[in-house]
């Protein structure tokens, strides 16, 4: 019986724990070789010595599942050890089919304590990371694409986050990294569509390393039932987004936890002004536009519970 991604190779990165660990399981379970990444820091914050172990033992529990892995150890936020990654998989499965970027770290701080390391350590992981990648993998399946003819198989998942759509006030390096995945995503899309190359960004909830301070509150049960914020409930879109069943999905933009999938609509116009000369004065701006907004609740957001659709200690 032939899996939906049999004769694939896919890479995860971040995989050697939490959301990309799950990734690559999952990847591997549907039939694809995977090159799992990881540059193995212990700090959530990119801190502590890089460690072969956490990429090296996901590998190994895919192969002793009968999956087909490699660990590669580099830093995708640098842009030679993203290509010798893209190329690790090309040299070692014959081509690369599947991209998973996933890699990240956080440094939170208020906008107004955030010093530039804190900002640019974030920024040059999570999209430079996303950029590097993706740039060495699609220049592959360009180059495929061009020697076969016509489209060749290629699929990008990138990670985005809810903090870029309803916005996190202590981590305006986060939410900003985020925003930028979901543009680099819209664009990358377009790009390469023509190649037969598909990429969508998913926002995932998810209890990780990473979020075990945004999910302090939120008890994980206790009666033996599946964690709703568990990395497992992410992954199976990640696999069919990965696989020949969402050939018509492209550029779009994901929220998934918990058993529920939710697509994301393009940025609607909620309201709209026209001036009555050939442009705006200040009062008739003031005329126009306060009177929207008056009735509205200040600093009006999403609620992360509403999001998640949860309530804390559940």
């Amino acid at each position: 019986m032939s899996l939906p991604l049999d004769g694939l190779s896919a890479i995860v990165t971040g995989a050697g724990r939490g959301l990309g660990r799950a990734e690559a399981l999952e990847l591997a379970r549907l039939g694809a070789s995977v090159v799992v990444n990881d540059f193995g820091q212990p700090g959530r914050d990119g801190s502590g010595e890089a460690s072969a172990a956490p990429a090296e033992e996901v590998a190994a529990e895919i192969r002793a599942a009968g999956g087909q892995a490699t660990a590669h150890t580099g830093d995708v936020a640098d842009h030679e050890q993203a290509c010798a990654l893209v190329q690790l998989a090309i040299d070692t499965y014959g081509k690369l089919d599947i991209l998973v970027n996933n890699a990240g770290i956080l440094r939170d701080r208020m906008i107004f304590s955030m010093s530039e390391a804190e900002w640019d350590s974030v920024i040059h992981v999570h999209l430079k990371g996303h950029f590097n990648t993706t740039h060495f993998a699609s220049a592959h399946w360009r180059e495929r694409s061009k020697a076969a003819g016509g489209p060749v198989y290629g699929r990008i998942v990138n990670t985005s986050s809810e903090a870029f759509l309803a916005g996190s006030a202590g981590q305006p390096n986060y939410a900003a990294a985020k925003g930028g995945i979901v543009g680099l995503t819209t664009s990358t899309a377009l790009a390469l569509a023509k190649y037969g190359v598909t990429a969508n960004a998913i926002c995932p909830r998810a209890r990780t390393r990473m979020t075990e301070d945004v999910f302090a509150g939120f008890a994980e049960p206790t009666d033996g039932r599946l964690d709703p914020l568990a990395p497992e409930h992410v992954a199976p879109l990640v696999g069919y987004l990965s696989s020949p069943a969402a050939a018509k999905v492209n550029g779009q933009l994901l929220v998934v936890h918990g058993g529920m999938v939710a697509i994301v609509e393009r940025p609607r116009v909620a309201a709209k002004f026209d001036s009555a000369k050939e442009t705006f004065t200040f009062d008739e701006l003031d005329e126009a536009i306060s009177p929207y907004y008056a009735d509205r609740p200040p600093n009006e957001t999403f609620a992360a519970a509403e999001v998640l659709g949860l309530k804390r200690g559940q």
